[in-house]
């Protein structure tokens, strides 16, 4: 069962101004072809070969690097481009907006320390709000790692290496991380992992 590059759900420059066409051309079309292309390579005649990608991801962590990088950015960015939407950010749904409050305090507080994960990563890698044992934390993440091997479920992942933001932003990585929050969001969609994840 080989893995495949979704395509996108919306035009290239629908994003726009936050997030540019030819950022997604690159982003989608060719990084996110590059990590899909790279582990169906390192899967052929493998055991993990007709896994789905998430326990692909969980299995190869520590064992096999180059398939566990590969692996995990084709399933980071399969959900991040579904954390995406035009005319995004706005109102959050009214349960996932109450856990939050109880997680953090205050929505603000949470996408405070949201974009604080992803500002205070060192070098590539994601920021994410994750659900652990019921409550959503933080989590910052180097390179291609995710919630999942931390015994945790992504419910809302950004990423901070330099191909997601350097044509738009350059090194103003605190810019596309409060754009990104404040008008790309798909709260909805973050919503339904919760709802899904606390079920």
């Amino acid at each position: 069962m080989a893995l495949t590059l979704p395509p996108l759900t919306y035009a290239y420059d629908a994003l726009q101004p936050y997030m540019s066409r030819e950022t997604l051309e690159y982003h989608h079309d060719k990084h996110h072809k590059a990590y899909v292309d790279t582990a169906n390579n390192l899967l052929k005649d493998s055991p993990l070969a007709d896994k789905p990608l998430a326990e692909i991801v969980k299995e190869s962590h520590g064992k096999n690097p180059a398939l566990f990088n590969n692996a995990a950015q084709a399933y980071n960015h399969t959900l991040f481009w579904q954390w995406l939407k035009p005319n995004g950010g706005g109102a959050i749904p009214g349960k996932l907006e109450r856990a939050l409050i109880e997680s953090f305090g205050s929505v603000e507080e949470a996408k405070k320390q949201l974009i604080q994960g992803g500002v205070t990563q060192f070098g590539s890698g994601w920021t994410w709000f994750a659900l652990k044992d019921g409550k959503i934390e933080v989590l910052k993440t180097p390179n291609g790692e995710n919630p999942l091997i931390h015994g945790a479920i992504p419910l809302l992942g950004i990423d901070v290496w330099e191909h997601s933001y350097y044509i738009d932003y350059r090194n103003r990585r605190l810019d596309y991380l409060q754009a990104v929050v404040d008008h790309l969001v798909n709260w909805e969609y973050v919503a339904e992992r919760f709802e899904a994840g606390v079920a």
